[in-house]
């Protein structure tokens, strides 16, 4: 074999090898559609007290790569009188802050240590924007619990979610039933 054929040949098999997928990461255990339980904080004190009010609501979706999106909203958030967000009052735009958290971004998971690492991305708290957060979790029985970094104040948020059973993990689930 000549050298500019020996050449090319190298040059192909280099195109096709960047051009095969690498492996995959291994899929987020958090993986799921995850309804709000509870948005409580934990005070200086040690008394847990709700944060979202009696009844938040939320959701939190987590892809098979890791990437997410989340919202939590207080239930009692003020309604504005007119039908125009940029109308509002102080109070309403207030209570419309202040009562959601949103943000989205990527999280790892490190079951070994109990930890959760959120990339946030994007975040109605723009503050939190290209910050990377730790959270101390548990995940049992398809409920998971973690702390949110501490806030001034020295309260530490805590987000609990309730994994949502979809046709497709039903599926899962009797399958793997099946095989035991």
């Amino acid at each position: 074999m000549n050298s500019l054929t020996a050449m090319t040949l190298a040059v192909l098999a280099g195109l096709a090898t960047r051009d095969m997928p690498a492996s995959s990461p291994p899929e987020s255990p958090l993986r799921g559609t995850w309804t709000l339980v509870a948005a409580d904080r934990i005070l200086p004190g040690g008394e847990r007290t709700r944060d979202y009010g009696a009844a938040p609501k939320g959701l939190l979706i987590v892809d098979a790569q890791g990437r997410y999106s989340l919202q939590i909203f207080r239930a009692e958030r003020l309604r504005f009188a007119r039908d125009a967000k940029a109308s509002g009052s102080a109070d309403e735009y207030a209570s419309a802050v202040m009562g959601s958290s949103t943000h989205y971004g990527t999280v790892a998971v490190d079951g070994k240590r109990g930890v959760l690492t959120f990339r946030i991305e994007s975040a109605s708290y723009p503050n939190w924007e290209g910050q990377v957060q730790r959270r101390d979790y548990t995940l049992e029985n398809g409920v998971l619990s973690y702390r949110v970094p501490a806030r001034p104040d020295g309260s530490i948020p805590v987000s609990v979610w309730r994994r949502r059973l979809t046709i497709h993990s039903r599926i899962g689930e009797t399958h793997a039933a099946f095989r035991s």
